[in-house]
C-alpha cells in the first residue's frame, strides 16, 4: 500500500450551525441522505455535520482537487464507529484515475471546531 494523498481540514461548528440555520438548503446540497439522517439523530447534529463538511474538504485535497471540481454529495463520510469514506461520480473517477483503492479518514471534534485528516491510499 502506499500513500497517494494527504489532506486536512478543520471547519468551526458555530459557523456550520450558522449556515445550516441561515440557508437551509445548504444540508441537502452539500450531504447525503445517510449524512443528513445520521446527524438528525443528535441533539446538536452541526458538529456531526461539521465533521463531515471537514471531511469532504480533507478527502477532496487528498484527491489533488478542490470543492469545484467534485461536487459535495459525491464524497460520503459514514457515522457510527470508525468512518469510513464512498465515493461516487467525478470523486470515484478521480480517485480512479489516481490508482486510490481507498481513502482513511480520522475525524476529532472538541466543543467548537472538528478535524478530519484523510489520506487517499493504493496498490504498490
Amino acid at each position: 500500500m502506499r500513500i497517494i494523498g494527504l489532506g486536512v481540514d478543520l471547519a468551526e461548528i458555530a459557523r456550520v450551525d450558522r449556515v445550516l440555520e441561515r440557508f437551509p438548503r445548504f444540508a441537502d446540497r452539500c450531504f447525503t441522505e445517510h449524512e443528513r439522517a445520521y446527524a438528525s439523530r443528535f441533539a446538536k447534529p452541526a458538529r456531526r455535520y461539521a465533521a463531515r463538511f471537514a471531511g469532504k474538504e480533507a478527502v477532496m485535497k487528498s484527491l489533488g482537487t478542490g470543492w469545484r471540481r467534485l461536487r459535495w454529495t459525491e464524497i460520503e463520510i459514514t457515522g457510527g464507529g470508525k468512518p469510513t469514506v464512498r465515493l461516487s461520480g467525478r470523486a470515484a473517477a478521480r480517485a480512479d484515475q489516481l490508482g486510490v483503492s481507498e481513502v482513511l479518514v480520522t475525524i476529532t471534534h472538541t466543543d467548537t471546531t472538528a478535524l478530519v485528516m484523510a489520506v487517499a491510499v493504493g496498490e504498490h
